[in-house]
């Protein structure tokens, strides 16, 4: 069981893991109400509550399905890691209840609690603590409650804050303390117990002037905004820097024995206040070299207040890294300007040209050269080899706090000799390489902007235009991939082109055969940004590069790209890495690369001038041959009953992903379900084998969308090759897809032109199979006698050809006609008759029918706990091989029964899950199903369905 391993956090954005496992996502809704649940977890919460929670008080009519969806999904998410049972259904509401450790809030609170039992070990025990906030709490949460649980969770947090400081400073630490203090107050500038710590610490380093303006600022700001005065803590520290007495550590207003505070002497003073002699504190030259910051510079709030954050007391080195044109350069800039007054000594910048056009990486004494000339030393003090340089460098750093800028940095050998020794200086670096091995550097990767910051700068550059046309901006922003550089040339074209409108530049950019050439109207423009990069790649590198441009899915892993590249598998996952590291392709999903949109387009882009016809053919028809192997594996793990109805297929010479059991076959197909159904295009025999090879699971994993998607492809593949045995397949794939969601008339459409093709192609498995679905569509209309026929014409063809799975499917059918006759106990002899066949040759997905539909037969007989029993069995089944066809069925089965038996509350809930459920699947017979029962059902019963549990009702 992993149950244990799974691990909650709302400190930061709402998130859970499970370890050495990945879980299925969640929505921003369903995040939502799981930060709620969480944020009461050991508490029931009735839907009520989370209604209210969620919207406040206007909520949606769709509200309580929205609880039920969200709960489906939780639970969903959690069942992949053994502990869908953390969330429990009570009769007044639902349950959270993670066990000690799975909890970040659980656990900061414990901390916090044993910090105030073992005083000895408080200091520890609440930097750990606070290490567990990721950011503010609930970041990515937009519901109602967020604002105000936020905003307690912050005081808790900041209470922790503060408590520590005390702590810190009774120790004499109070020097390391100022800049920790200073990014806190500039977040809670009211915070007045922060306040009087800051000014202690001050006055701690000698800073008395810095003190008594930071107590002027609050006081100004307390009253300007509250109409208050300070307390009697604030005044106490006040007075004591006022006087210019010894400092005096006060705590919660009450000054503490100067014996717990370390002589004043023992630190270094502050030379910016209270300046030496000359000779002590020579005067040095102030060089501030930082270009512009960009006054149109939006978001990135959280990475700068990460950049901005208290220093260490040595050289505190951060390296900005991301990919070309995602901003490095002007959040390094932005933050730089944010952070100058903390370093008086100076504020440095020098670009290391590793990707600029024209013009070769500065070579570490080249660079030194700048620098030191930029401190202020004369060019005849400059010594010749690097080794001299560096060493003087770090000589006229010493003691220094300077801001110091890299960049455009190509590796770390480039910037070591650059880095400052000792010194209570800042390193900003910025590459678009991952420098992993740049001991002590924190790394801070940006990404491409979310909607708003992109909005906030599209419409910063562009003007009132785009306020005008907020779905053509929203549009713009899409097809620029939410890539800073895209969307300031985006907004910059429009800006200077008044007759045009952002509709008009959506339209230019829609085609994706001049959308790089939209962007690329300068030698600072995508394409050229990108094209630095391509030429830092080594060969081997490039060349997979491109090859990956042909990749027509969204994603890729390992194996598929090692056959698209024809390299062996380990080789193809360094260069991947290697990819990686240069931000050329990012990494979403363990395992898994995907391209940025415009990178997509400039790696084919490149495929198609580089690469010749055939190779291009070649690395396609690997990458086909790799997907149609595994997939066919696949199938084999999960269905091994039906395997004589797949087509054999060819082994590709390139390795499969190897699939040693079920799970992991289906995590496969969940993973490349979209890759595959992409990837049938252009190749109409792969297109036919792989509908044909991968039809159960779409099927009974409900994914309709992608069904009809693959199977019409399957259609047009077969009419152009004129194979009508393919043609009768696809169309009746499609018929079942269609019969499913309630559209009976397409279904016989698709089911009679699929017999009439394969009669003439004399394929007797795909005439039962037709006749099969024209009996299901017969039944579905009331026809029971034709449906009867039929279904007993498709029967004899399976006996004869030996298709036992097909028997018992066609048994399990003839036993619903009968009950829909009347016959019901006829109905269950054939079911049992088709229980015991799937049982015999493996067919869990059979089997789960049959229990199913036999549990109607004896619910027709007026077996109800029998009846209850086999729809409980098949309800399980359907649950753990992932069948999700079956769900809402056998849910609104069971809710029969409860109605029957006069649980009226209990109907009610079983068949609102199976709404639920059969909405969300497109499964139009049994959401009309639950609808009418729902109707009938007593208006009251109706009214509470507030704490069901859409999924384990049974």
């Amino acid at each position: 069981m992993l149950g244990g391993n799974v691990r909650f956090a709302i400190l930061g954005a709402v998130e859970v893991s499970a370890e050495g496992r990945e879980l299925p996502s969640l929505a921003p809704r369903h995040r939502a109400f799981l930060g709620y649940l969480l944020l009461h977890s050991g508490t029931v919460v009735s839907v009520e509550r989370l209604i209210e929670a969620m919207w406040g008080p206007t909520p949606p009519d769709t509200a309580r399905a929205q609880v039920h969806a969200a709960l489906t999904a939780m639970r969903r998410t959690l069942r992949a890691a053994d502990a869908a049972h953390l969330v429990r259904t009570q009769p007044a509401g639902y349950l959270i209840a993670p066990a000690a450790g799975q909890l970040d809030l659980r656990e900061f609170d414990t901390l916090v609690a044993e910090a105030e039992s073992a005083p000895a070990l408080a200091v520890p025990t609440l930097r750990q603590a606070l290490a567990l906030w990721r950011g503010p709490a609930f970041a990515d949460v937009q519901a109602h409650f967020a604002d105000s649980a936020r905003a307690r969770l912050e005081d808790r947090r900041l209470a922790a804050v503060e408590r520590l400081v005390e702590l810190e400073l009774a120790a004499g630490r109070h020097a390391e303390l100022i800049d920790q203090l200073a990014a806190e107050l500039t977040a809670h500038p009211l915070r007045e117990r922060l306040t009087g710590q800051l000014m202690q610490a001050l006055h701690h380093a000698g800073r008395q002037a810095d003190a008594l303006a930071v107590g002027r600022g609050y006081r100004r700001r307390l009253a300007d905004e509250q109409g208050l005065d300070p307390g009697h803590g604030f005044l106490a520290v006040e007075e004591t820097v006022l006087r210019g007495e010894p400092p005096a550590l006060v705590l919660h207003g009450e000054p503490v024995a100067a014996a717990l505070i370390r002589p004043a002497q023992s630190q270094p003073p502050d030379t910016r206040t209270q300046p030496g002699p000359p000779e002590a504190t020579p005067a040095r030259p102030l060089a501030a070299f930082l270009p512009y910051d960009v006054a149109d510079f939006a978001g990135r709030s959280v990475q700068v207040e990460e950049l901005c954050g208290p220093a260490s007391r040595t050289v505190t080195i951060s390296v900005i890294d991301g990919m070309a044109g995602i901003g490095k350069t002007a959040l390094a800039v932005h933050a730089a300007h944010r952070l100058a007054g903390r370093y008086p000594d100076g504020q440095l910048f020098i670009d290391l040209h590793a990707h600029t056009a024209g013009q070769r990486p500065l070579e570490p004494a080249e660079a030194l050269e700048v620098l030191l000339r930029q401190l202020g030393v004369a060019t005849e003090r400059i010594p010749a080899s690097i080794t001299e340089r560096a060493a003087l460098w770090r000589a006229e750093l010493a003691g220094r706090q300077v801001l110091l800028v890299l960049d455009n940095a190509a590796d770390a050998a480039q910037v070591r000799p650059l880095l400052p020794g000792a010194s209570n200086s800042l390193v900003l670096i910025t590459s678009r390489q991952r420098l992993t091995d740049l001991d002590g550097a924190r790394a801070v990767s940006m990404d491409v902007l979310p909607l708003p910051d992109a909005v906030a700068l599209f419409t910063g550059i562009a003007g009132e235009r785009a306020a005008a046309e907020s779905e053509a901006v929203a549009e713009v922003l899409l097809l620029c991939g939410f890539l800073p550089l895209a969307v300031r040339i985006a907004a910059t074209r429009l800006r200077h082109r008044p007759r045009w409108s952002v509709a008009h530049l959506a339209e230019r950019l829609r085609d994706e055969r001049r959308r790089l050439t939209e962007l690329a109207r300068s030698e600072r423009g995508v394409a050229a940004a990108f094209t630095l990069s391509y030429r830092q790649l080594t060969a081997d590198q490039q060349q997979v590069f491109r090859l990956l441009g042909l990749h027509p899915g969204r994603d890729i892993e390992p194996h598929a790209a090692a056959a698209l590249a024809d390299l062996p598998v380990e080789r193809t996952e360094d260069l991947l890495e290697d990819l990686l590291d240069a931000h050329m392709l990012q990494q979403r999903a363990f395992g898994r690369y995907v391209f940025h949109d415009l990178l997509r387009q400039y790696a084919a882009q490149l495929a198609a001038e580089q690469e010749p016809p055939q190779a291009r053919q070649a690395a396609l028809t690997r990458l086909l041959g790799h997907q149609l192997t595994t997939a066919s594996d696949a199938m084999d793990r999960l269905y091994p009953d039906s395997a004589h109805r797949r087509p054999r297929i060819e082994r590709s010479e390139c390795p499969p992903v190897p699939l040693q059991d079920a799970p992991r076959a289906l995590a496969w197909l969940e993973a490349e379900r979209a890759n595959l159904v992409l990837a049938a295009d252009g190749d109409l025999t792969h297109t036919g084998l792989l509908a044909t090879t991968v039809y159960r699971y779409l099927y009974d994993h409900a994914y309709h969308d992608d069904a009809l998607t693959l199977y019409g492809k399957a259609l047009h593949a077969a009419r152009r090759r004129e194979d009508l045995a393919g043609e009768g397949r696809a169309l009746t794939d499609l018929g079942w897809v269609h019969q499913v969601q309630g559209s009976h008339d397409v279904a016989r459409e698709h089911f009679d032109q699929a017999l009439a093709a394969c009669r003439t192609a004399e394929d007797l498995r795909g005439q039962a199979r037709a006749l099969v679905g024209l009996g299901r569509v017969s039944t579905d209309e009331g026809d029971h006698e034709r449906a009867k026929a039929a279904n007993l014409r498709a029967l004899e063809m399976f006996r004869d050809i030996g298709d036992r799975f097909g028997e018992a499917v066609t048994l399990d059918y003839l036993g619903v006609v009968h009950e829909r006759l009347g016959q019901y106990a006829q109905a269950a002899d054939l079911h049992r008759e088709a229980l015991e066949l799937s049982r015999e040759i493996g067919s869990r997905g059979g089997e789960a029918d049959a229990l199913d539909n036999l549990g109607v037969a004896c619910t027709r007989l007026g077996r109800y706990a029998e009846a209850r029993d086999h729809h409980e069995q098949a309800l399980e089944l359907y649950r753990r091989f992932g069948y999700r066809r079956g769900e809402a069925k056998a849910l609104n089965s069971l809710a029969e029964i409860a109605a029957t038996l006069g649980d009226s509350g209990q109907a009610v809930r079983l068949h609102t899950a199976a709404l639920d459920l059969a909405v969300e699947l497109s499964n139009r017979s049994e959401e009309l199903r639950a609808r009418d029962a729902l109707a009938r059902l007593p208006p009251g019963q109706r009214i509470s369905l507030g704490s069901i549990d859409p999924v384990h009702t049974t």
